[in-house]
């Protein structure tokens, strides 16, 4: 068996509209995050999914429950948290950003490291594995364990992983797929 995993990222809330990286801030959606989330319902009205997971932090947890409510069981878990920037939390994003590809095996001040956040991440897929093997699931995260989930299922390095982010990018799309063999 297997499991689809079908990949959102929560809607744009008002630190990302003053250019600050929340990490484990708990921040709203802004207006348009609300209608990002909104369109996101239709844009995968044709999806189907067993089980919405969603970070426990309000901006995925209220996009998850804008797109995905009434559709599938939404359960939130904090594993799918962004990284925690520590004493960098709701800083700038011109400070934080920078540091982040610094960051991989190196502790934030107070918070964690990118590979602290593949350990929460690797935590979450042997759950899967044990609970829902065959199903089709939908994440509603961040930016940390959707690269994470790209070191560990696509077997890219977190150098790979930084450079191709679709941040960078700007190659935003409804839903990125993984899949668990």
């Amino acid at each position: 068996m297997s499991i689809k995993i079908t990949y959102f990222v929560h809607g744009t809330t008002t630190d990302n509209e003053k250019e600050i990286s929340s990490g484990w801030y708990d921040v709203e959606l802004s207006e348009l995050g609300v209608q990002q989330a909104r369109e996101l319902r239709e844009q995968t009205k044709d999806g189907k999914f067993d089980m919405v997971f969603c970070s426990d932090l309000k901006r995925a947890a209220d996009s998850a429950k804008l797109a995905f409510d009434g559709r599938a069981p939404i359960m939130p878990d904090a594993r799918l948290r962004e990284c925690n920037y520590g004493t960098y939390n709701a800083k700038p994003s011109a400070i934080v950003e920078p540091m982040q590809e610094q960051r991989i095996t190196e502790r934030f001040p107070e918070g964690e490291s990118y590979e602290d956040v593949k350990a929460r991440i690797a935590d979450f897929l042997e759950f899967l594995k044990k609970e829902h093997d065959g199903k089709s699931i939908a994440i509603v995260g961040h930016k940390a364990p959707q690269l994470a989930l790209d070191v560990l299922l696509k077997n890219k390095t977190w150098e790979q992983a930084f450079a191709e982010d679709w941040r960078k990018t700007k190659a935003w799309r409804p839903g990125w797929e993984y899949k668990i063999e």
